[in-house]
C-alpha cells in the first residue's frame, strides 16, 4: 500500500468530508483502484489473532521452580503429569533447556548497587588444612560483602548453625560500621524454611525474620540461574584459596584464625579488580548509607546463648535463687533467659517478652505483670483501683521489687 495514499485518505478523514476516489487518484496521480482498495481495507474489521496455547501453560511456574532446586525433567514431567499435565517429556525438556540456556545469560550480566544497600553472604564449607603437628582441622569460613564497596568480612567457625550465623552477621555489621539495607543469601536451611518454601514463595523461618527486624535488614533469597545471583560473595569465595600456603605453617585454632583475619583484612586493603578500587577507601562513603547498629542489648541477645526456664504457676521464672514475673499467658511454658549487662531479658520463642533489672531480691514483679496474676485469681472481682492500692499499701513493704515497666 503506498504511503502518500494512506495519509491522503486519513487527512480527509480527519476533516469529516466526503472522499472522492476519482478525486484524490487525480491528486496523487494513482489509480482509483489503489484508493477503493485502501479504503476496504481501513473499514474491515481487524482478524484477532488466535492466542496459541501450549501444553506447559499453568505449568511454567512449577516446572521452573522445581527445575532450581535440583529437581530432573524426568522427575518434574512425572510430578506435573500427576497434576494435569497432557503433554510429552520431551516438550518439559525442550522447555527446562530453553529456560537454562536463558537464565545463564542473565546471570552473566553484572548486577551493581548503590552505596549501603546490599551485602551478600556465603560460606565456604568444610575447607581443610593441616597443622604443623599434621593433623587435619577442618572448618568453614563465613563470607560477607558490600555491593558498592565490595568491602569483605571472612570468619572461621566449625559450624553453620543459626546462632553461629547470626553471631557472623553481627560481627560483620561491627566490622563495616553499619547494615546493609537488604542482604542477599541462598536457600540455606538457617534462613529458610524449605518445607513452608513451595512454587517459588520462599517463607524465610520466624527466628530468622525477628533478627533481621532488629538489624532493620530485608532479606532476599536467591535461586541459581537468577540475575540477583551472588556473584560478588561467589568471587570472594575463590579469593579465600589464598588461604592454602599456609598448609602446615600454623600451630593453634586461634593462630588459624589470626590468620584468616589478617587475609581478610588484606582484601580489604588492596584494588579490587571489580571497580578498580580500594574496598577500605570507597567503604568511607558507603558507611554513610548504612543503616544504624541496634543497641548493644538487642545484638548480645542475638549473640549470646539462651538456657531454657520453665514458667510456674504464679508466673515466675526463677534465675539463680531468685524469682521474676513474666506475662501470666506463659504459664507452664518455657522461655529463654539472657543477661546483657545488668538487665535480664526473658525471650519466649524469638520474642523478647520482658526485662528485669537485676536484683538480689528474692521476689521482682513488673506491675503489669501483678495486676494480671492478681485478676487472675484471688483479686478476680476486685476493681483496677483496688489491686493499684494493695500493691502500693502492701506488697512493697514485703520483700519484693515492683517495677512500673
Amino acid at each position: 500500500m503506498r504511503i502518500d495514499v494512506k495519509r491522503e485518505v486519513e487527512r480527509i478523514t480527519k476533516e469529516g468530508l466526503k472522499i472522492n476516489k476519482s478525486r484524490v487518484a487525480r491528486q496523487i496521480q494513482c489509480d482509483p483502484r489503489t484508493v477503493n482498495n485502501y479504503l476496504e481495507n481501513i473499514n474491515k474489521p481487524k482478524k484477532k489473532r488466535k492466542t496459541r496455547v501450549k501444553k506447559t501453560d499453568g505449568f511454567e511456574e512449577i516446572i521452573k521452580d522445581k527445575f532450581l532446586i535440583g529437581a530432573t525433567a524426568k522427575s518434574i514431567y512425572e510430578f506435573i503429569k500427576k497434576n494435569g499435565y497432557e503433554g510429552s517429556y520431551s516438550t518439559i525438556k525442550n522447555f527446562i533447556k530453553k529456560f537454562k540456556d536463558t537464565s545463564q545469560k542473565k546471570a552473566t550480566i553484572r548486577f551493581e548497587t548503590d552505596p549501603g544497600i546490599q551485602g551478600q553472604v556465603d560460606w565456604k564449607e568444610n575447607k581443610k588444612l593441616r597443622n604443623k603437628r599434621g593433623e587435619v582441622i577442618e572448618f568453614n569460613l563465613f563470607l560477607f560483602v558490600l555491593g558498592y564497596s565490595r568491602t569483605k568480612y571472612i570468619e572461621l567457625t566449625f559450624d553453620r548453625k543459626q546462632d553461629t550465623l547470626f553471631k557472623c552477621l553481627n560481627n560483620a555489621f561491627e566490622y563495616i560500621g553499619g547494615v546493609p539495607r537488604e542482604i542477599l543469601f541462598d536457600n540455606m536451611k538457617t534462613v529458610v524454611d524449605r518445607q513452608d518454601t513451595y512454587f517459588g514463595k520462599v517463607s524465610f523461618n520466624k527466628k530468622f525474620k525477628q533478627f533481621a527486624n532488629d538489624y532493620g535488614f530485608t532479606p532476599v533469597a536467591c535461586k541459581p540461574y537468577r540475575p540477583q545471583t551472588k556473584g560478588k560473595v561467589e568471587a570472594l569465595a575463590k579469593l579465600t584459596n589464598r588461604l592454602d600456603v599456609y598448609n602446615g605453617e600454623f600451630e593453634t585454632i586461634e593462630e588459624l584464625e589470626s590468620i584468616v583475619n589478617s587475609i581478610c583484612n588484606e582484601l580489604n586493603n588492596e584494588i579490587s579488580q571489580a571497580n578498580n578500587a580500594v574496598p577500605f577507601f570507597k567503604l568511607k562513603k558507603e558507611q554513610k548509607h548504612l543503616l544504624l547498629l541496634p543497641s548493644i542489648p538487642i545484638r548480645k541477645s542475638h549473640c549470646a546463648p539462651s538456657k531454657m526456664y520453665s514458667v510456674s504457676k504464679e508466673s515466675m521464672v526463677t534465675y539463680k535463687g531468685n524469682k521474676y514475673s513474666v506475662p501470666i499467658h506463659l504459664i507452664n511454658k518455657k522461655v529463654g533467659i539472657n543477661v546483657v549487662e545488668d538487665k535480664l531479658l526473658i525471650y519466649y520463642n524469638t520474642d523478647l517478652v520482658t526485662t528485669h533489672n537485676l536484683s538480689e531480691s528474692y521476689l521482682n514483679y513488673q506491675k503489669h505483670h501483678m495486676v494480671n496474676i492478681l485478676k487472675s485469681d484471688a483479686f478476680k472481682y476486685k476493681s483496677e483501683e483496688d489491686i493499684d492500692y494493695y500493691i502500693e499499701n502492701n506488697l512493697k513493704m514485703m520483700d519484693m521489687i515492683i517495677s512500673e515497666d
